[in-house]
């Protein structure tokens, strides 16, 4: 038995081309059309009950009135001229009780020559089907289209399934792209409009997984967009049939979110930060200056007598003058300081890296600037201004504090006739005794609970930027105090004797992980700062030997840092101390040289390798010409003694110039890195050791 395939996909086991079986044998429904007459000679119970007519209704009809269409109509009409013509197409059958059936229907010639066969294929439900899915794709479209997020839906197999405009506008994406259903083309598109420092894979992993259903996160594209990527499963019940992703565009959210809070933290009446922006700044400032190992000023200063410019000239007038005084204390700022108004007449200016001398000098300029004549509207008149100024870390470890101190020395300068200022002092010696004995307390306890650590900051040298070595430096971090910066404890350390204990710590730490670093194919020295009491301490040879050997470092990786002052205390005992290291191997360096009282009679005996020179003589170059005579004499000193220059505080590229042309081997200073923690110095010197 031969198995018929017809139009719909079923089969039927008539035998034999269907042109030439009888219609009852046919599995769909059929009639026969006389050739001659074009009338129904035969028709099949499947047809009868497709088309709901009678047999005696059928049979004998014109077979144009079955299927009364023009497609129909037109090919009867032309069949009795072309015998051998053929219709196949989709149509829709109107039966009499008012149904419309939408059906395949086939004219074919009959197998015998005398006229043609015609079967139907119910396409109905399918139609039905299509017609459901086409509204549920509208409508989806619809929803897309409606929402102002960018939409992009794909299924299991990697083919995009639905997008709106909304994502073809943000991502600037051609719609062909989109058409062609290639979801890895499109996320490939993506990826390259996505500012991050990743290759393009990565880029596509980070747009198509989710750590969980609903991650979210932020990306940068290269047109200065902001969006927000939502991805979510698609579901048909239980199962997971795609996936949904969701692009918000947040650029405007987050430019209105950063004019808002510049406006929260900006003088309406002067475009100056308020108190809130500076309170916020305090704490940063206070963590960069611990890091750096310098200090920063405050500079609270209140206009005098302004409350007669506002009595006489009015509040407009007030208000200009207070506009100009703002004026006048920006155009003096360095880069990196700040400016604030706190008050109706009152201003703090934050000075970075500012000891005592340069705090009053901001001082001085502040009063000269405030009282230069102020002209308004043909009055000319002059306002002068009260400053108090405190220093970090020296009058406080609070941001709070500090500024309660400035504020307390500026009242004192307002008490003292006004236009001037006054540096904050210590209330009395025995509070600062006392502070004192705590803080000595407090190190002790610090080392014993192991609060200490250690940074290390490179040494470069200058003529191709190669790490020579790191200097070890001590940080301490108090539950209480928060970081205490090496220049607050260190001294009461020495004035206690405790100096030694610390040493001790700082040179074994350092020995170790020197030790660890020549074990990982690191062979950095790294300098270590010695105490006079330490280096006079009679077992200190010994116990450098100890460390040595208990660590298995190289001699040469350990290099000692002493004062000159340690050295002409006592030069002959010195001379056998360091002697006795250099048999060790240890390298041996002069630290801060140029601020003692130098003896290059002595210098010649000892053996030292190199001399550092001091960062207060670094601070000035290349334009002060003390500094750079200085500068420039040290370095001629150690090239007569064949010994390596190395200048520490480094911080600008000019001072990194000067000291190139002077001779100078060596440096080490913000210009190149900060102190670092373990993890970061060791990063830094795999990529430029």
């Amino acid at each position: 038995m031969t198995v018929l395939r017809w139009p719909d996909g079923r089969r039927d086991g008539a035998a034999g081309d269907p042109a030439t079986v009888p219609i009852e044998a046919l599995g769909v429904a059929a009639w026969r059309v006389d050739g001659a007459t074009r009338v129904v000679r035969a028709v099949n119970d499947a047809a009868l009950a497709l088309l709901g007519l009678a047999r005696d209704e059928v049979i004998g009809a014109p077979a144009e009135s079955l299927l009364a269409t023009p497609e129909d109509a037109a090919f009867w009409a032309e069949s009795a001229l072309v015998p051998t013509a053929s219709l196949r197409s989709r149509t829709t059958l109107a039966r009499l009780d008012g149904q419309l059936r939408h059906v395949e229907r086939w004219v074919r010639p009959a197998g015998d020559g005398r006229g043609f066969i015609v079967t139907l294929v119910d396409l109905t439900e399918q139609h039905a089907a299509e017609q459901a899915r086409e509204r549920l794709v509208a409508e989806l479209q619809a929803t897309l289209e409606s929402t102002a997020d960018a939409l992009l839906v794909t299924d299991l197999g990697g083919r995009v399934q639905a997008w709106n405009r909304r994502f073809v506008e943000l991502w600037e994406m051609p719609e062909s792209l989109l058409r062609a259903r290639d979801a890895d083309a499109v996320f490939a598109w993506m990826a390259r409009e996505i500012v991050e420092p990743a290759d393009d894979a990565r880029r596509v992993e980070l747009l198509r997984t989710s750590a969980h259903a609903g991650a979210q996160d932020r990306l940068t594209l290269r047109n200065g967009r902001v969006v927000e990527r939502v991805s979510l499963p698609q579901r048909h019940g239980e199962l997971a049939c795609g996936r949904v992703y969701s692009f918000r565009d947040l650029t405007e959210r987050i430019e209105a979110d950063r004019r808002v809070e510049q406006m929260s933290f900006t003088d309406a009446l002067t475009g100056l930060p308020n108190r809130r922006y500076l309170t916020a700044r305090l704490a940063p400032a206070a963590a960069l200056a611990l890091r750096e190992g310098f200090g920063f000023a405050l500079l609270y200063l209140d206009l005098d007598h302004f409350k007669q410019v506002n009595d006489s000239l009015g509040p407009d007038t007030g208000d200009r003058v207070l506009r100009e005084v703002a004026a006048r204390l920006r155009a003096g700022l360095r880069e990196g300081d700040l400016i604030a108004r706190v008050g109706g007449d009152q201003f703090v200016l934050l000075l970075h890296r500012a000891d005592a001398e340069g705090a009053e000098h901001g001082a001085r300029r502040v009063l000269d600037v405030v009282a230069a004549p102020f002209e308004v509207d043909g009055s000319a008149f002059t306002v002068t201004c009260s400053v108090g100024v405190a220093l970090f870390p020296r009058d406080a470890h609070q941001p709070e504090e500090l500024v309660r101190h400035a504020e307390t020395a500026m009242q004192h300068a307002k008490q003292g006739g006004r236009a001037g200022y006054r540096v904050h002092r210590a209330q009395a010696a025995g509070t600062d005794l006392r502070r004192r004995l705590e803080l000595d307390h407090a190190m002790r306890l610090a080392l014993a609970s192991n609060r200490f650590r250690l940074h290390y900051q490179p040494q470069v040298a200058l003529a191709d930027g190669r790490v020579v070595g790191v200097e070890a430096l001590i940080r301490w971090r108090d539950p209480e105090r928060g970081d205490v910066p090496p220049g607050a404890f260190i001294p009461v350390a020495e004035d206690t004797g405790f100096i030694v204990a610390i040493g001790d710590w700082v040179l074994e730490r350092a020995a170790r992980q020197a030790a660890h670093w020549h074990a990982q194919g690191l062979a950095v020295p790294v300098a270590v700062n010695v105490s006079a009491l330490q280096f006079q301490h009679e077992g200190f040879v010994d116990r450098v030997a100890q460390v040595l050997r208990e660590h298995a470092l190289p001699p040469h990786l350990l290099e000692l840092e002493l004062t000159e002052s340690i050295l002409l205390r006592d030069a002959h005992g010195a001379l056998e101390r360091l002697q006795a290291l250099a048999r060790l191997g240890v390298q041996l360096a002069i630290d801060d040289f140029g601020t003692g009282y130098s003896s290059l009679a002595y210098l010649k005996q000892f053996p030292i390798g190199r001399l550092k020179i001091d960062r207060g003589f670094v601070r000035g170059l290349p334009g002060d010409d003390g500094d750079a005579g200085i500068v420039r004499a040290i370095v001629q000193i150690a090239r007569a003694l064949g010994l390596k220059v190395i200048a520490e505080g480094v911080e600008t590229e000019a001072q990194r110039e000067f000291l190139a042309a002077a001779g100078c081997d060596e440096m080490q200073g913000w210009l190149i890195a900060p102190a670092l923690d373990v993890a970061q110095v060791t990063r830094h010197l795999r990529v430029r050791g």
